[in-house]
């Protein structure tokens, strides 16, 4: 029987090493090797390289032929940690500002409780995922057989959530999180000298024309009962203080929890953007690109997660509204059912991907707790 303080002390103990050593995407080779030692000390099997960095530990009791899949992320982000803490980040540029380290020692911590004290019947399947931060992880793992090598019958995930107290998990069945599209939006003209703008076809106006005639696809263009998205994050230029550029690149993303309203916010796109191009004499091209897909929640097995957590949550909430963040998990629900929901990481957190934020230690025991009831309850043990 494992001892709740010793495991509380162990999960610490591993988020914090693996939050100073953290890796970008499909580099995560050091936090891969982590995973498989520890793993294999609780006596899992384990199979590495799948999916390039990713992590399949397999556990199995019992006589059942059913299988379920618990998921963890392990990737950082290309940020540059301001914490000074004891754990900071000592790979300078970057950071775990998402809380994937403590995803991945909650996980962990589930399967060394599973693998010591049982209470199951069937085999379990511990997806740690690479990359998930751009979108790749889950498919690349999924392209290198893993529905055929480590098959199961249903997933699920959990992310912390800032502002969301410690102890409570919310989900909801249905669209939980949305899809992200990914623009870029080059407009190309001819520079010249700023003293003669009647001599250029400078793209700096056209491309702050563009920037707002954007906003108009969700606000004019979309139905307002659809959720929608569109964000211009980046506004770049060759131009210099004396000089018109001529060329400016727009780049962003469009977030929306149906394949048809995306289509319609890429035609807009492209719809608005040569309007302004011949408008103004100059070209236009644009590269639309879907990076991640919705994540739409199993609406059963979302209601057999909220029953299975009761016994160990403070408060089990259904969520409103879904979230216009996105999430890789969503790739595994293209081929099996599951449910994604987020557990509390404190009042207090700093928000996600900020460079102040950090994994709150309390919220281990809680995460690890939910992913051992949940597999106890869809693979009960006689």
């Amino acid at each position: 029987m494992n001892d709740p303080t010793t495991l509380e002390v162990e999960m610490t103990a591993w988020r914090r090493d693996l939050h100073q050593h953290p890796e970008f995407g499909f580099e995560e080779v050091r936090t891969a090797g982590f995973v498989a030692q520890k793993l294999r000390s609780f006596g899992v099997d384990v199979t590495e390289g799948v999916g390039r960095t990713g992590v399949v530990g397999t556990l199995q009791r019992g006589t059942s032929n059913r299988a379920i899949a618990l998921r963890a992320d392990m990737d950082a982000l290309r940020i540059t940690e301001a914490n000074d803490t004891g754990w900071a980040s000592a790979n300078h540029g970057t950071m775990h500002a998402c809380g994937h380290d403590g995803h991945t020692a909650m996980l962990l911590g589930a399967a060394q409780v599973l693998a010591a004290d049982g209470g199951f019947d069937g085999t379990i399947r511990f997806l740690f995922q690479p990359a998930e931060e751009w979108g790749r992880g889950a498919q690349a793992m999924i392209n290198d057989g893993l529905m055929a090598r480590f098959p199961f019958d249903e997933v699920f995930g959990l992310h912390n959530l800032p502002g969301l107290p410690v102890g409570h998990l919310e989900t909801r069945a249905g669209p939980i999180m949305s899809a992200e599209d990914i623009f870029e939006i080059t407009l190309q003209g001819q520079g010249g000298h700023a003293a003669r703008p009647h001599t250029t076809r400078e793209v700096m106006v056209p491309a702050c024309a563009l920037v707002l005639d954007l906003q108009t696809i969700v606000a004019r263009r979309l139905d307002p009962t659809d959720i929608a998205v569109v964000s211009v994050t980046e506004l770049r230029t060759d131009g210099t203080r004396n000089a018109l550029p001529g060329q400016a690149r727009i780049i962003g993303d469009a977030r929306s929890f149906r394949s048809d309203i995306s289509a319609r916010i890429e035609a807009e796109m492209r719809r608005i953007a040569s309007g302004i191009a011949a408008t103004h004499g100059i070209e236009a091209t644009v590269t639309y690109s879907r990076e991640f897909v919705p994540l739409v929640n199993d609406a059963d097995l979302t209601a057999e997660l909220l029953t299975a957590v009761e016994t160990v949550s403070a408060r089990v909430t259904v969520r409103p509204e879904p979230m216009t963040a996105s999430e890789d998990f969503a790739r595994f629900l293209d081929h099996v059912p599951g449910c994604f929901a987020f557990i509390g990481n404190g009042d207090a957190s700093a928000p996600l991907h900020s460079p102040t934020y950090d994994f709150n230690d309390a919220a281990l025991c809680h995460g690890s707790g939910v992913f051992v009831a949940i597999a106890r309850q869809r693979l009960p043990s006689s």
